[in-house]
């Protein structure tokens, strides 16, 4: 978890291949409508995330082993998602401005960057990371934590 541009989607391809499991992006759930919102530089409400979340807790019920790389901002939308363990990729805004800048064929405005970090509610609960590292020592460092 964590704002755009943490590295969600590149780390957690990797841990679910380290792992032997499937891999999911959240992104991919979105409705139309969030994702034209989302390319306009409009930020999702929470009512815009309901349907979101629902497909999300859908899918991590079929699932008994997955990685899933998602926002998951706020503390409730991680309550949406129960039983799941978290890992927060955090990371400085330098560094996710940067890689917004350079990333490309995504739908996130970095312009939305703002809303996203002021939505951002740091989970206590969560294995946390520096998302500024090797994506690989990333993983490693998740695998000790989790202990696999």
């Amino acid at each position: 978890m964590g704002v755009a541009g943490s590295g969600k989607t590149t780390v957690g391809r990797l841990l679910a291949q380290e792992l032997g499991c499937e891999f999911f992006d959240a992104d991919d759930f979105h409705p139309v409508a969030n994702v034209e919102k989302m390319r306009q530089g409009g930020a999702l409400t929470d009512a815009d995330r309901e349907g979101w979340l629902t497909a999300l807790r859908a899918l991590l019920d079929r699932q008994t082993s997955a990685v899933l790389a998602c926002s998951a901002l706020k503390k409730a939308y991680r309550d949406e998602l129960a039983g799941t363990r978290f890992v927060y990729l955090r990371a400085d805004r330098a560094l996710l401005e940067q890689r917004l800048d350079e990333r490309r064929g995504h739908f996130f405005n970095p312009k939305l960057l703002d809303s996203q970090l002021a939505t951002l509610e740091e989970p206590g609960d969560a294995i946390v990371v520096d998302a500024g590292g090797d994506p690989a020592a990333i993983v490693a460092t998740i695998r000790r934590s989790l202990g696999i």
